[in-house]
């Protein structure tokens, strides 16, 4: 009950005070916007930056809570690849989006905040490693797949230019990217330096959530109610019980990585879902409702979960 209150409890009503701030048009979808930009490119890549540069590289790369994490999200993509194919009939494109709204979990947006509420910032890395993985090779894979479909007899150099410069644009990746660098190198950050990143990280807890709950104000959950119960199915459930039994059977490590593993296979679906399926108008709807509906459900299963691990 402690972690109920101290930890899940700040984190979504945060978010809920975003949500209602749009539903009640407080603030507006330019606002959503705005917040969400300041976020993604200015409060988030310091904190992801700073917090792996002053990290032992060896700490960066635990191998081991890699290999639990995405493994457990490939497990889960294998079955919802099957299914998609099988079951619901869907064709190269759309069976990717299908597979990345089952397994591409919130670790920036959603992750980092809470991990900075339930672990403090000693135990902020794994959020930040998880996020560089998926971003680099889900998000990656994913438009590799969509620009194979879309294009023409395309090159392999083709396809691999088109997703790398995707990739190296994001600024998540380049701030991580960077993080690893100096944390390999062991360069020290010089003091105005890492006091000016350390106050914008600060925002990035508290307004990547607020933004999370604006934008999700007007986001349909129509759509086939079949197949999006079916992703969050997978999302919420599956992936972190496939990285489970991956933490506890086949890759043992520290206790606060092997949480925090499947705790961020329990996030719900991240928003870059629903910006690749728009940009390639595939999957757009079922990719929305998916994020909402698993969004307002891991209210229920990640606080379950956090008690249930004795995280806070």
């Amino acid at each position: 009950m402690d972690t109920l209150i101290n930890v899940t409890f700040p984190v979504f009503a945060i978010i809920g005070v975003g949500f209602l701030s749009g539903y009640w048009r407080v603030l507006g979808p330019e606002s959503a916007a705005a917040l969400n930009r300041f976020v993604y490119y200015f409060a988030l890549p310091p904190v992801l930056f700073v917090f792996t540069a002053r990290a032992p590289i060896d700490s960066v790369l635990n191998w081991p809570f890699i290999a639990a994490f995405m493994g457990g999200g490939f497990v889960t993509l294998a079955i919802a690849a099957v299914a998609g194919r099988l079951v619901f009939r869907h064709d190269a494109a759309t069976l990717s989006l299908h597979g990345l709204s089952a397994i591409f979990a919130n670790t920036a947006f959603m992750g980092i905040p809470l991990f900075l509420t339930a672990f403090g910032e000693d135990g902020i890395l794994p959020a930040i490693v998880g996020t560089l993985f998926a971003t680099s090779i889900l998000i990656g894979g994913t438009i590799a797949v969509l620009e194979v479909v879309r294009a023409q007899g395309p090159s392999v150099r083709q396809i691999a230019g088109e997703a790398g410069g995707v990739l190296i644009r994001n600024p998540l990746l380049i701030a991580s990217a960077l993080g690893v660098l100096f944390s390999l190198l062991a360069i020290p950050l010089p003091r105005p330096v890492g006091n000016f990143l350390d106050l914008m990280a600060a925002a990035a807890g508290p307004a990547a959530l607020f933004a999370l709950g604006l934008s999700l104000v007007g986001q349909p959950l129509r759509g086939q109610i079949g197949e999006v119960s079916w992703l969050v199915v997978l999302k919420l459930l599956v992936h972190p019980a496939a990285t489970w039994l991956l933490v506890v059977y086949v890759f043992p490590m520290d206790p606060l990585w092997a949480k925090a593993a499947i705790l961020l296979a329990s996030l719900p679906a991240g928003a870059l879902v629903f910006i690749i399926a728009q940009q390639y108008d595939v999957y757009v709807q079922r990719a929305s409702a998916s994020i909402v509906a698993s969004t307002v459900l891991s209210v229920a299963t990640v606080s379950a979960l956090m008690i249930l691990l004795d995280v806070g």
